[in-house]
């Protein structure tokens, strides 16, 4: 047996009420006039029964007064003419002077009131098919307090004298009439109501077909309108998607002179203006990295030979006065300096101009990890930090470009033991069946969130004020954030002023493969597991 999954329903029903302006705004149009249309034929069909009812009901009051006071006359013109009278006789007479006032279609009936003393003179009469239980004992009550030629009436269920089973609503209307030498008996008159309840029904039917018809034709005319506006805006959307996208050459269409062919204008010139800024923004790129390249290149013949220069002077720094060997070594120094802010800036140059390629092969991160961390050893025993490894294992080999990923990691050790105030630095490896990640942590002075912001910035620092060991260009991070970047990765940062700070490399295990999470938390536990730690 098939079963049908109601949440995928429900699921798929809500995105394409989520995702078509179209469904939902003839939906609207359509529930909301269905619920008017409905309470409007409910209040018209209401006024009409009532109405029906209210007529009926005075011509229904009208024939019974007539009829009773015929009765009533015969009765007692029988009493004037002979104290002897056929009672039986006077009530053919009445029941006759009855029939004559009603309707052929309603029925009498002549009841002995109860709670009379004394013998019954006179026989009940009925019409053929009268029910006795359709009187209730409130109305058999009224009448008889009521006094003769005083109607009382209610609303009853008659069953339908026809082979079919059911009722239909009618009226009884009862009144006392005084029989000579008999006491007082009952008249009941019940009229059928099947000829108003058929009027009232046709007309039920007439709104329910007419209100179907209408929510139709307002559901047709709701998805034609809708139809005419959000056309042209799925098309201004198709086309925004496009722009951005990257083709500038697309446009809206322009039709007449409505609103909508306004908008296309308004639109086309604000794509003409966008484009002609984007082309003038990446000629200016395409000027300032070319400026950018070619200024590195052609610095890099005289710096050489100001470095070979420098050399020589540095080498014979021992023979010359102090102030003049302290100039060697701070020639020495900068010209070192310089040499690393233009390899920098060529790197930076590539990235901009697109022209990065990497040589991925397998790579076991944690060994790259203690080579960074052997690499910085020197500069770290020379502030007195303790660089601690911490792989709890697990890790497996990652397609990465080594020499990238080592630059990485030379960096933020550098950044760390310059901010990290003397105080031990925790390496993190770690890694899960998608990822592997690298978060190097120390306890330094932190950031805070301002600073957060712009850490990953060119030619940004913290504090340019701070004396540092390492002798950074500015475009350290910058790098670093492109190189985990090509990779496919993350470069996160968490930090507080006075707790730290904590930089995360998050790499796919296989190159191209999209990073969903990372196996380090920010910031990593500061308890790992003491069996799997390796710490040094």
């Amino acid at each position: 047996m098939l079963r049908v999954d109601w949440r995928d329903w429900l699921s798929r029903l809500a995105r394409l009420w989520r995702g078509s302006l179209r469904i939902r705004t003839v939906a609207i149009t359509v529930v909301l006039s269905a619920i008017a249309i409905t309470i409007i034929g409910a209040y018209i069909s209401s006024s009409v029964s009532s109405n029906l009812f209210d007529q009926r009901l005075k011509q229904v009051t009208a024939e019974a007064s007539t009829a009773t006071t015929a009765a009533q006359r015969v009765f007692s013109q029988a009493q004037e003419l002979s104290e002897d009278v056929d009672l039986e006789t006077v009530e053919d007479n009445a029941t006759t002077a009855i029939q004559s006032t009603v309707s052929s279609t309603t029925l009498i009936a002549i009841l002995r009131s109860p709670g009379q003393s004394g013998p019954s003179l006179m026989e009940n009469r009925a019409s053929e098919g009268f029910d006795p239980s359709t009187l209730s004992d409130a109305l058999t009550k009224a009448v008889q307090q009521g006094g003769v030629s005083q109607l009382s009436w209610q609303s009853v269920a008659i069953p339908r004298a026809t082979e079919t089973t059911g009722t239909d609503p009618g009226i009884v209307v009862g009144s006392l009439l005084n029989v000579p030498n008999a006491g007082d008996y009952q008249l009941y008159l019940v009229y059928s109501l099947s000829d108003v309840q058929a009027t009232l029904d046709f007309v039920q039917r007439t709104l329910i077909v007419g209100g179907l018809a209408l929510v139709l034709l307002i559901g047709a005319v709701a998805f034609l309108i809708v139809r005419l506006i959000v056309g042209p805006v799925r098309v201004a959307a198709e086309t925004s998607e496009k722009l951005a996208a990257g083709h500038l050459e697309e446009r809206l269409p322009e039709r007449g002179d409505d609103e909508l062919a306004t908008l296309a204008r308004s639109f086309n010139r604000m794509a003409d203006s966008m484009q002609r800024q984007i082309r003038q923004l990446a000629d200016l790129s395409r000027l300032q990295q070319r400026f950018v390249s070619d200024v590195s290149h052609e610095l890099r013949t005289p710096l050489t030979t100001i470095r070979l220069a420098g050399d020589v002077l540095y080498d014979q720094r021992q023979s010359f006065p102090p102030a003049t060997a302290r100039t060697a070594e701070l020639l020495h120094a900068q010209t070192e300096r310089f040499e690393v802010l233009l390899a920098d800036l060529l790197e930076m140059s590539r990235y901009d101009a697109g022209a990065v390629q990497l040589e991925t092969d397998p790579t076991n991160l944690v060994r790259l990890v203690e080579d960074a961390i052997s690499a910085v050893a020197p500069l770290a025993d020379e502030k007195g930090t303790q660089i601690r490894l911490i792989a709890p294992g697990g890790y497996f080999e990652a397609d990465v470009d080594s020499r990238r990923i080592r630059r990485i990691l030379q960096n933020l050790l550098g950044n760390a033991i310059d901010h990290g105030e003397g105080l031990p630095i925790d390496v993190y490896v770690d890694s899960d069946m998608d990822t592997v990640a690298i978060a190097v942590r120390d306890h330094g002075i932190g950031m805070t969130a301002v600073d957060m912001a712009r850490v990953f910035d060119r030619f940004w620092r913290a504090d340019p004020s701070r004396q540092r060991t390492t002798g950074g260009t500015g475009l350290g991070l910058a790098i670093s954030l492109e190189d985990a970047t090509v990779h496919g990765g993350l470069l996160d940062v968490w930090s507080e002023p006075s707790y730290g700070s904590c930089f995360r490399l998050t790499l796919p295990r296989e190159f191209g493969a999209t990073v969903m999470g990372s196996p380090i938390p920010m910031p990593p536990d500061p308890n790992p597991d003491p069996d799997g730690e390796d710490a040094r």
